[in-house]
């Protein structure tokens, strides 16, 4: 992040981070009241809010205003959010991360926008987190239009006119060069708002995998190389590298699944 290590008094290098089972019995403890436990979720997933912000940094905000708003966003997360439910914590929590810096940026923006549509913009913002908490996914426009009664055009517009707009000119990476603007970007279907959400999520199941289940399953998939082949690398059996490859990629599907 434009190289720096701290951030709102934080040392960035030295973020906390938990592993799963951990994460299910401090959001347990704290649904029952144990701040310590809340304080524990809050320092564990700090990193995840770094890792969202990072889609929102160019647009001119301090860095610090946007860690500040994703800690609110989080919090936010570890209230609603439903640990009985098989999805994992991260794939509930950047969602609702991100919402919160969109919302203070639509709401700091310089467009005013009138407050009727206003008004129907925040009934729809607040039926999309109610409806992400019931049903841990994110609602469409049509299933959010029905909930309220309103007509799918009213919420299409009232979501357009409190949209953060953004020029088609502005910088998004600059190595010295030209630099490269949102124009470049408009056709890459690879950044939208779900292919960035599941790349955090994947990351953060691959990142729970064992040292070894991590070098087979790069070994295999990135270097291309076939079990007997890596077995001979590795130094065990091929019927162990099967067995071995299965368990991680069952693992990272558990933990990006949702029901």
């Amino acid at each position: 992040m434009q190289g720096k290590v701290e951030i709102c008094g934080v040392n960035t290098a030295k973020l906390k981070t938990l592993k799963n089972d951990e994460m299910v019995e401090l959001l347990r403890r704290s649904k029952q009241g144990d701040e310590q436990a809340r304080q524990r979720l809050v320092e564990g997933n700090l990193r995840l809010v770094l890792s969202v912000i990072q889609k929102f940094i160019g647009r001119g905000e301090n860095p610090d205003d946007l860690f500040q708003v994703g800690c609110i966003g989080l919090l936010k997360a570890i209230a609603n959010f439903d640990e009985t439910k098989l999805v994992r914590f991260s794939t509930y929590g950047v969602p609702m991360i991100a919402g919160e810096i969109r919302r203070y940026l639509r709401d700091n923006s310089t467009i005013r926008v009138s407050r009727s549509v206003r008004d129907t913009a925040y009934k729809i913002l607040q039926c999309k987190e109610q409806m992400i908490s019931e049903n841990s996914r994110e609602p469409s426009l049509e299933e959010i239009a029905k909930r309220l009664a309103l007509p799918l055009e009213d919420v299409v517009y009232a979501m357009d006119a409190i949209s953060l707009p953004v020029s088609l000119y502005e910088p998004v990476y600059s190595d010295g060069g030209d630099p490269l603007t949102v124009m470049d970007q408009v056709r890459d279907e690879k950044n939208t708002d779900e292919h960035w959400v599941e790349r955090i999520a994947l990351r953060e199941a691959i990142g729970q995998l064992s040292p070894r289940e991590k070098h087979i399953l790069a070994l295999r998939f990135f270097d291309g190389k076939t079990q007997m082949e890596v077995a001979g690398e590795v130094g065990i059996s091929q019927a162990q590298v099967s067995r071995l490859e299965k368990n991680a990629i069952s693992s990272i599907r558990r933990a990006i699944s949702v029901p």
